[in-house]
């Protein structure tokens, strides 16, 4: 077993051998570290679960012989599956007792993940809803397939399928998929005008004004997670979203305020109130009006929005 500590290594604390040099499986981890990040996100929804998956998948790999390993990001990303499958289907009986609405983690993303508009596409909040009604399997072999463009080959190692069954997924899962997907890959100038529309509307309480940016079957998700106030409900149509937003911002003027941000590669809107994030906005839009808005409340998911976090294909 290669020598090393419990904790998984990062670009903040690398592990290191007695010359301060990071030894041979943890430089190939630190290599790939970001990449199996995204996958496990991409899977989970959940940043917090996503490292705790890279823990787990650090474990494994310090007791691997490199020697026997011919391609170290595939067996990586292997691991790194098989976790996060495992950790989903738990998650699948621990959300069924989620009060109110569940919504993924938001994360703070660094500037280049919007400038590959599919990665940024896989990770917008309405795509990971969207991945949230496929079956754990399906949405592995999706993301791998689709998102990391693995061979179906690796992906049949990773989920313990053959590689006609795992064809078979893939093709399932892109119908389910193409089926409740937004209806064009939206550009961020386009996301950030929309933003920038509602934003002015929303805390000048100009009614009309967000009407006119509201899909007319638009839908309010909010997630509180028992913690915070949210609507425990989602809320659907124009005219109810518009109201409830300008009496909401209206009792919180005097201290709140909506700033942009850049979450999951594509802008957003924060919800600042006495110094401190009190929601993250993100928006679905098709057609150029807001077809979906995602606030997120619950603060053990708002940790991630403290510092960018750098997502990889």
């Amino acid at each position: 077993m290669v020598g090393t500590s419990r904790t998984a290594p990062d670009d903040r604390g690398r592990g290191s051998g007695r010359d301060d040099r990071p030894d041979l499986a943890t430089e190939a981890f630190l290599a790939h570290r970001n990449l199996l990040f995204t996958v496990a996100y991409e899977m989970l929804g959940s940043a917090a679960d996503a490292e705790d998956v890279l823990q787990e998948t650090w474990l494994r790999w310090a007791g691997v012989d490199l020697g026997a390993v011919r391609d170290q990001r595939a067996y990586l990303v292997r691991i790194t599956t098989r976790q996060a499958l495992a950790r989903l289907r738990t998650l699948g009986r621990r959300r069924e007792s989620y009060v109110g609405p569940w919504l993924p983690e938001p994360l703070l993303t660094t500037p280049d993940v919007a400038d590959d508009v599919e990665l940024a596409d896989s990770v917008s909040m309405a795509m990971l809803l969207v991945l949230e009604t496929l079956t754990p399997t399906e949405r592995a072999v999706f993301v791998l397939r689709e998102v990391f463009d693995v061979g179906y080959d690796e992906i049949a190692e990773a989920v313990d399928k053959s590689q006609a069954a795992v064809r078979q997924i893939a093709h399932r899962a892109r119908a389910h998929v193409a089926a409740r997907r937004p209806r064009g890959v939206v550009s961020a100038a386009e996301t950030r005008d929309a933003l920038e529309a509602f934003r002015r509307a929303a805390e000048t309480g100009d009614l009309q004004s967000l009407l006119d940016i509201l899909a007319p079957d638009v839908v309010l998700l909010g997630d509180g997670g028992g913690v915070k106030q949210a609507v425990s409900r989602p809320v659907v149509g124009a005219d109810k979203v518009a109201r409830l937003l300008v009496a909401g911002l209206g009792r919180i003027a005097a201290t709140a305020s909506l700033r942009p941000a850049q979450v999951n590669g594509y802008p957003a809107l924060i919800l600042w109130q006495a110094g401190e994030i009190d929601s993250v906005v993100a928006v679905r839009i098709d057609d150029g009006l807001i077809t979906g808005l995602y606030a997120v409340r619950n603060p053990e998911k708002l940790s991630h929005m403290e510092r960018e976090t750098a997502l990889r294909r």
